[in-house]
């Protein structure tokens, strides 16, 4: 994302190290200095969404070598030092072989302090308050929305009038909800069953096929521990497969009826909680017992916090069963737009057309879904799977709250059809689009500028930044590039604002008759809100006056001259 940037001190012959990882060896009377530095806490609990990657304003942000969507809060990937997108940076580090840091971070008697990454080792009143009312009313709310529109046509209002009136009891409720059936459980252990065969068995080929796509075997970015895990990126290929064989079933073999996944939401919603909390409860155990790597876990000896953030950093089993990898991306998301596609065949059946809304629906949302597969690669080093331990919060938020809180949308227009007029049409279209356009290309320009250390033009010019520096806790020092030009320079998380405005596209095309299609947007809004302060926070406590620089640069947040 800019041109090509000098390298902060010009001293060659204490850099070393190819291009992207200079390396700089402070002189001897300078390192005490360099290696000291006072302990910081990274705390980032933040509220549900497994949004896919969303990155946040500035990238690259080097986490402190200590350590979405999407779970139930979230939606980018460099060699030793951990790049997640919270920082629109370049960045370069200097850095020792490990025993001779190790032995410079603890000369003259002083020991570096640890420095906090991912979820937070003490947990204070208000995240545990927060903890636990979602774990309550997170699967309230989900039960809630599926409810309404299976017995009061889609009403938010209507369930709670009958309740406050006496006219209806809560068992008069749960008693007209389908329950568990053998054909649901059938149906979704054969689903995710054949996703982790497409996951594990089958390695990419699609990166041999298609020009640009990154696929097959990537490194992420490096774990609290040091490790590099290893990763098999083939989510494009298991998206077109599973929807070649869909299409293929609907047209040739008629094994199944289209509509399957709406006539059996309900009673899937059942095995999608059981899935839930059966791999969150197992990804604790392990962490307890038999953790991928122990020293990439964390304890607060909170049950429930620990339980909700999760313990261990990387659960796998095998070589190649990543659980964040294979749960925020599989099933939920290759399923995202087959639940559309059998949203827009249970409209055909019942009245005779698909809508021009539901076409609507279906082709933004599946962008969206087919840009998350394409940059699965860049996925790697996002917050997701670079900051997040895993636990419930993905865990359950993977299974249950992505594919029944964001797919509302369609879910509503079964209920009620829109047929929009031409002009809203087009204009919900293009509202669509150019935020999918802002989205991506303000992520492009921040990975251009990232992975060219600037060498490169933004708006047909040379980028403008700020350099920063900041220090590791085993020493390592890193000289980051906050970029001020672009998308970057109007405001400093304005992919939020472009994916903000592809989710009021989404509730627009569901018209104004109820608010439950504008659940989304309300929920984006605050989820994106809350990342930005919470970024901010965190980079502010990492480069200190010289993110009072960048801000005072670029001043506002999500909509550039008001906030």
């Amino acid at each position: 994302m800019a041109a090509l940037l000098p390298p902060p001190r010009r001293c060659p012959r204490r850099f070393r190290g190819g291009a992207g990882t200079r390396q700089y060896v402070p002189p001897p009377s300078d390192r005490g200095a360099h290696w000291q530095r006072s302990k910081r806490r990274f705390r980032c609990e933040r509220p549900p969404s497994p949004r896919r990657g969303s990155s946040s304003a500035a990238f690259p942000c080097p986490l402190p070598a200590a350590a979405h969507p999407p779970g139930i809060g979230g939606a980018p990937r460099n060699e030793l030092s951990v790049q997640v997108p919270q920082d629109n940076m370049a960045a370069h580090q200097e850095k020792k072989p490990s025993e001779e840091r190790k032995h410079k971070s603890t000369q003259n008697g002083t020991q570096t302090s640890q420095v906090q990454w991912g979820r937070a080792w003490e947990v204070d009143w208000f995240s545990l308050a927060s903890i636990l009312f979602l774990l309550m009313f997170a699967p309230l709310i989900t039960y809630y929305f599926i409810m309404s529109c299976d017995q009061y046509q889609c009403s938010l209002i209507d369930p709670l009038v009958d309740l406050l009136t006496g006219n209806k009891h809560l068992s008069d409720i749960w008693n007209k909800t389908p329950g568990l059936t053998y054909r649901a459980a059938g149906i979704y252990t054969l689903w995710v069953a054949f996703q982790v065969v497409l996951y594990v068995f089958l390695p990419d080929f699609c990166h041999k096929l298609l020009p640009g796509y990154v696929g097959g075997v990537q490194e992420g970015a490096v774990t609290p521990a040091g490790v590099v895990n290893k990763y098999e990126i083939n989510g494009l290929q298991a998206w077109i497969i599973t929807h070649v064989l869909w299409f293929a079933n609907a047209y040739y073999f008629h094994c199944f009826s289209p509509t399957i996944i709406f006539d059996n939401w309900i009673p899937l919603l059942w095995c999608a909680n059981i899935l839930g909390y059966a791999v969150s409860t197992f990804a604790m155990i392990k962490g307890y017992f038999f953790p991928t790597n122990a020293k990439d876990c964390k304890f607060t000896s909170n049950f429930f916090y620990d339980y909700m953030m999760g313990i261990e950093f990387n659960p796998r089993i095998g070589k190649w069963f990543d659980f964040k990898l294979f749960f925020n991306g599989r099933p939920g998301i290759v399923a995202w737009t087959l639940i559309n596609l059998s949203y827009a065949a249970k409209q055909q059946e019942l009245y005779g057309q698909v809508t021009n809304s539901m076409i609507l629906v279906n082709v933004l949302q599946g962008i969206y879904v087919l840009d998350f597969f394409w940059n699965e690669a860049w996925y790697l080093k996002t917050i997701d799977i670079c900051h997040d331990h895993f636990g419930w919060y993905l865990g359950w938020g993977d299974c249950v709250w992505l594919p029944y809180l964001y797919t509302l949308q369609g879910l509503y227009l079964v209920y009620h059809p829109v047929q929009l007029c031409t002009a809203n049409a087009v204009g919900i279209l293009l509202l669509g689009l150019a935020g999918y356009y802002i989205f991506r290309m303000t992520n492009h320009q921040k990975d251009l500028f990232r992975r060219t250390n600037g060498n490169c033009k933004i708006w047909g010019k040379k980028p403008e930044y700020i350099e920063c520096s900041y220090m590791s806790v085993d020493g390592t020092k890193y000289y980051s590039k906050l970029l001020t030009s672009g998308f970057w320079g109007w405001a400093r998380h304005f992919n939020y604002t472009g994916d903000l405005m592809g989710s009021l596209a989404y509730c627009l095309a569901c018209g104004f008759e109820h608010i439950l299609p504008y659940f989304y947007i309300v929920y984006m809004a605050i989820l994106l809100t809350h990342r930005c302060i919470r970024d901010e926070h965190r980079c502010y406590s990492k480069y200190g006056k010289d993110w009072k620089r960048y801000t005072a640069t670029v001043p506002c947040r999500l909509i550039p001259g008001i906030f």
